[in-house]
């Protein structure tokens, strides 16, 4: 009588072993590779945020020097004095605020990311397709302040009690000539045309903050 004799060789799970290895590895791979797009969708969306916002200062640049040409063609001596409805300061860095609460100076930037300052002496923008503030295309809210470069709120003039920066009064020599206030379409009257500082805010989508300053005369 023939007999057979099965042998069963045991098993060690090695394989197994291998294949769950692998598996965590390419699960962190995946992980990691999702993050790292979702890392760079994040920041080419806040690129897109901070190029519209700053396309958007330009819009309360505009609104600003619209409102002091039109002011200056109605009577040039109220620019003379601070007209904190309109953002407007006849004097610069230092501004009283309302109710003797003391002088604010907006060269600190601290000043400047304070929402409830800002808010105090800051006005909106206007125009088209802005309502309330609001740019209706890129939801930015879009404000601004400008300050006349003068240490006193009186008639522009350079001496011991107002001191103001002026524009070019005069034309230069040669290829890299400067224009004048009126060549430059400055609005003037008996005196030099001071120079205006102009600092806007814009804040977007994502919490998105942008400042931008233009000078003008």
């Amino acid at each position: 009588m023939n007999q057979k004799y099965l042998h069963q060789n045991s098993q060690q799970g090695v394989v197994l072993f291998i294949a769950l290895i692998a598996l965590v590895v390419m699960s962190l791979a995946s992980v990691a590779l999702i993050r790292s797009v979702d890392t760079n969708t994040k920041i080419a969306g806040n690129l897109s945020f901070k190029q519209s916002a700053l396309a958007s200062s330009d819009r309360g640049v505009e609104t600003a020097l619209a409102w002091l040409q039109q002011t200056a063609n109605t009577n040039l001596d109220t620019l003379n004095s601070s007209n904190a409805g309109n953002g407007y300061y006849a004097i610069y860095g230092d501004l009283a605020l309302g109710g003797g609460g003391g002088p604010v100076n907006l060269d600190d930037a601290s000043v400047l990311r304070d929402d409830n300052t800002w808010a105090t002496y800051s006005t909106v923008a206007t125009g088209t397709n802005i309502t309330g503030g609001i740019e209706d295309d890129g939801k930015n809210t879009i404000d601004y302040i400008v300050e006349r470069m003068c240490t006193e709120a009186l008639v522009p003039a350079n001496d011991t009690n107002n001191k103001c920066l002026f524009g070019e009064s005069s034309a230069g020599g040669g290829s890299k000539g400067v224009k004048t206030a009126e060549q430059a379409g400055a609005i003037v009257g008996s005196s030099a045309s001071p120079i205006y500082r102009v600092t806007v805010r814009v804040t977007g989508p994502q919490n998105t903050q942008v400042y931008s300053q233009a000078y003008a005369y």
